[in-house]
C-alpha cells in the first residue's frame, strides 16, 4: 500500500473515532469519555459540574476551569426531548462526556432564535465532568434533603473559596512577572503603572469622568487568551467574545466614587488624557463574594487598563451615568 494511501486511511479512521457520537432524542449527539459506573442523574438531584461550552466551530464561550469554580444546581424536569436536563439523565457521578445540543430543536421549543454567536451553527457543544451528584434518600423528606444538600455544598464552596484566597497573592506576582511590569504600590495595596500622566488636573469624588477601559482577570484562559469581563472598546469586546449588539461602545460616563475602591483610587492618580494600568487586589475589588454576573470568583485580583478621556466638575454639565463593570455591590 502506498504511503499516501496509508496516511489517508489512518486520518479517516482518526476522524471517524473523533466523530463517534451516539444519537439521542431531539437531535442530541453525545459520547462518554469516562463512565464512573454510578447511578445516572435523575430529576431532583443536585449536581456539581465542570464544563466547557463551545460553538460548533470550537470557539470557547465559557469554561468553569477558566474561573476555577464548578457550577452547582438542581436538575429540573426536562422540558423537551434533547434539552439540557434530558442530557444530564445520561450521566452519573464521575462521568465525563461531550454532547451537542441541537440549536434548531432548542429554538423550536423555546420560541427563541439561535444566539448570535452560533447563528450559522447546528449545535452547541459541551464537554462536562460530573464532579458530584447528591441524591435524595428513600423516605427522606424534601426539607431534610435540601438541608443536607445545602450543608454539603456550602462546605464544598467554602473550601473552594479558601483555596482561591490562598492563591491570590501568587496570581498577582505571576501577572507582574509575566508582563515584566515595574509597579508602584499605594498604602492601600493598589499596584499601578502610569503609562501617560495626563494634564495637571486630577478628578475627585463626585466628578463625572469619561473613560475608555478594559477589565480582566489576572489569569488566562486554557487557550492562552486573556479573561476580559468588560470593556468600553468594541474591537476588544469582539475579540474577547463578550460583544453585545445593544451596548454603547466608546468612552463611558459615570461618577467617580461609584466604583470598587481600587478603581476609584487609581483614577485619581492621572489627569485628563492620562493612561494607567491598575492591579487591584480583591480587598479593593469584589472581595470574598466576587461578582458572579461578570464571572469574577471570590478573592479575584483584577487588572484595568484605563484612559481618562475627560473630567467634568459638578455643575458644569448634567450628570448621566452608565453602569459599568466596576460598580459597587
Amino acid at each position: 500500500m502506498k504511503k499516501g494511501i496509508v496516511i489517508l486511511f489512518a486520518a479517516t479512521l482518526g476522524l471517524a473515532a473523533c466523530n463517534n457520537y451516539k444519537k439521542g432524542q431531539g437531535g442530541l449527539m453525545y459520547k462518554i469519555h469516562k463512565d464512573g459506573g454510578n447511578a445516572k442523574i435523575a430529576e431532583g438531584d443536585i449536581v456539581k459540574l465542570n464544563f466547557i461550552q463551545k460553538t460548533e466551530k470550537d470557539s470557547v464561550l465559557f469554561s468553569t476551569y477558566d474561573i476555577d469554580q464548578a457550577q452547582v444546581f438542581p436538575v429540573a424536569k426536562k422540558q423537551y426531548a434533547g434539552d439540557m436536563n434530558d442530557v444530564l439523565y445520561l450521566f452519573g457521578e464521575g462521568d465525563s462526556a461531550t454532547f451537542k445540543l441541537d440549536l434548531d430543536t432548542m429554538a423550536k421549543h423555546t420560541n427563541n432564535p439561535k444566539p448570535p454567536y452560533a447563528a450559522k451553527d447546528k449545535y452547541l457543544v459541551f464537554t462536562v465532568k460530573v464532579e458530584k451528584v447528591l441524591k435524595k434518600n428513600a423516605k427522606e423528606a424534601d426539607s431534610a434533603f435540601q438541608r443536607r444538600a445545602q450543608d454539603f455544598f456550602q462546605k464544598d464552596y467554602m473550601a473552594g473559596v479558601e483555596r482561591l484566597k490562598k492563591a491570590e497573592a501568587g496570581k498577582i506576582t505571576k501577572f507582574i512577572e509575566d508582563n515584566k511590569l515595574k509597579t508602584q504600590t499605594t498604602t492601600s495595596g493598589l499596584q499601578y503603572v502610569i503609562n501617560a500622566p495626563g494634564d495637571s488636573q486630577r478628578p475627585a469624588p463626585g466628578d463625572t469622568i469619561m473613560l475608555n477601559y478594559t477589565g480582566k482577570l489576572l489569569t488566562k484562559k486554557k487557550d492562552g487568551k486573556e479573561m476580559i469581563f468588560d470593556t468600553s472598546i468594541e474591537k476588544t469586546a469582539k475579540e474577547a467574545g463578550i460583544h453585545h449588539p445593544m451596548a454603547q461602545y466608546g468612552p463611558r460616563k459615570f461618577t467617580l466614587g461609584a466604583a470598587i475602591p481600587g478603581f476609584d483610587e487609581g483614577i485619581q492618580l492621572i489627569g485628563k488624557g492620562g493612561k494607567i494600568l491598575l492591579i487591584i487586589p480583591s480587598k479593593l475589588g469584589y472581595g470574598e463574594n466576587g461578582q458572579p454576573q461578570a464571572k469574577i470568583t471570590p478573592y479575584s485580583p483584577l487588572a484595568f487598563e484605563i484612559e481618562l478621556v475627560d473630567i467634568k466638575k459638578p455643575g458644569t454639565a448634567p450628570v448621566a451615568t452608565t453602569p459599568v463593570a466596576p460598580v459597587k455591590k
